[in-house]
């Protein structure tokens, strides 16, 4: 059976540090009220608990997840809800002790009571499991399970997310897919992808909604330049992406990101400076998600970096300043990006960082490499590249921050994404001896392989070579 995935399902507009533990805890606090809510039991209910399970409980601290489901519970919507307002909304809560549920039931609420980690425990499903347990006021319990299976993506237990809603022109399950539908009408992967999206609504809204994504990345990359200071969460890591810009730029002045964009053309495309920007871009990014900044999942929040930076290398030193070449390689990226989240996994609690870091890279290096003129198996043959060349990374976070080596990865996977692409276009591919559906399997094998501790539970690798309590985060 054919899965249908849209754009907008793996380019998710949010808030970070992490889309597994944050967006999707968050989505699946909203669930679970809409469904008290549907069944008259909202305005009965007289208390909720919710348990956090495997990574989501190792981890939780770090990623916000208490604060997400906080906010969920409340009724606030991720995409909306002011980044800013985060502290002041959580205090109100913990200084009266009470939530309001949807904005339409006020219920006492301990947050060190009522939101429960249990490390010891893992639910079967999937590593990512919670419970949400309401009393209603006749003394019934009513009880949900959901998964959050990675980069945002909800699933509630005895059920998948629908992800079959639509019947696609061209339907794809794999690599092999995609390239049957491009061989047979010549059409080039994001016109393949636009013509699938038309399923779902008018292709000037997709294209409206791929810009008006393109336009948050655009302002976290602007903001994380332009702030300083030090990320919250005990480690006292330091925003680097501002000093790095202005040591780039000087003391020039501009006041718009169009006036700065421009400034960094004019330095040049000279090899050292490309990778210092492309680095610059990719850490702004991260620092805006740890910081809990508004992101775009990219497949995840862990690794939403890597595309903006590979996309703004492309617009300010390849001449890709054009509405319709972002569109294309957002688009050619998120087709990517589905067919690893269909074939693998694109959940660090499932598959480690190399389902991150390693699935942002193959995106970005297929869209660059698209948009660069690539053919459509030289655009398979770069996302192959990328992955291959992350295949058993793993998902060490310290103290369960997505600080290190997180932020960092980023830059990596931007960089080894444009070499990707490069590597590709100067290539034959009816010749390569390895398919992008070859590595997709070899990367879920491996993700099977690999020790839990590898994956997203601080439980291993770097996590312990700089020890540092959960709680203190």
């Amino acid at each position: 059976m054919h899965q249908s995935i849209s754009f907008f399902d793996i380019f998710k507009i949010g808030i970070g540090p992490s889309s597994s533990h944050t967006l999707g805890p968050w989505k699946a606090a909203l669930m679970f009220c809409k469904f008290l809510q549907d069944n008259q039991l909202l305005s009965k209910t007289i208390s909720i608990k919710v348990l956090l399970y495997g990574s989501l409980a190792k981890t939780g601290k770090g990623h916000g997840t208490d604060v997400a489901i906080q906010l969920g519970l409340s009724g606030e919507d991720p995409v909306k809800f002011e980044v800013d307002q985060i502290n002041k909304r959580i205090t109100l809560i913990a200084e009266a002790c009470k939530i309001n549920l949807s904005g339409k039931q006020i219920i006492d609420f301990n947050l060190k009571a009522d939101i429960e980690f249990l490390f010891t425990e893992t639910l079967s499903h999937h590593p990512n499991g919670m419970s949400f347990l309401a009393t209603i006021s006749s003394g019934e319990h009513i009880a949900k399970t959901y998964y959050s299976v990675g980069g945002g993506f909800v699933e509630e237990e005895g059920l998948s997310e629908n992800t079959n809603s639509v019947t696609l022109p061209f339907p794809i399950n794999t690599a092999n897919d995609l390239l049957h539908w491009c061989m047979k009408t010549g059409l080039s992967v994001s016109e393949i992808v636009l013509e699938n999206e038309s399923a779902w609504r008018a292709e000037s809204d997709t294209r409206n909604g791929v810009m008006e994504v393109w336009k948050v990345m655009l302002d976290c990359i602007y903001k994380g330049c332009h702030t300083t200071g030090i990320l919250p969460g005990g480690l006292e890591v330091k925003r680097r992406a501002f000093d790095l810009n202005k040591k780039l730029l000087g003391n020039v002045q501009y006041s718009n990101f169009v006036e700065w964009t421009n400034l960094i053309s004019k330095k040049g495309s000279d090899f050292s400076n490309t990778v210092d920007w492309v680095s610059c871009f990719a850490l702004a990014v991260n620092e805006e998600n740890a910081s809990f900044g508004r992101v775009v999942t990219a497949p995840t929040n862990g690794a939403a970096g890597v595309i903006p930076a590979v996309l703004l290398y492309y617009i300010v030193f390849c001449d890709g300043n054009h509405d319709d070449k972002v569109v294309q390689f957002l688009l050619t990226a998120a087709e990517i990006g589905s067919i690893f989240k269909k074939g693998a996994t694109i959940s660090a609690a499932m598959g480690g960082c190399q389902a991150e870091i390693g699935v942002s890279s193959a995106m970005a290096a297929a869209a660059l490499c698209e948009c660069l003129g690539g053919t459509q198996r030289q655009v398979l043959m770069a996302a192959e590249i990328a992955m291959e060349h992350h295949l058993g990374l793993t998902c060490d976070p310290i103290g369960g921050l997505v600080q290190i080596p997180c932020i960092e990865r980023n830059t990596m996977g931007a960089i080894k994404a444009i070499t990707a692409a490069q590597l590709a276009m100067q290539s034959a591919p009816d010749f390569a001896k390895v398919s992008l559906d070859s590595v997709i399997k070899t990367m879920w094998e491996t993700a099977r392989d690999m020790s839990n501790k590898y994956k997203e539970t601080s439980e291993g690798g770097l996590a312990l070579q700089i020890p540092l309590s959960l709680s203190e985060c």
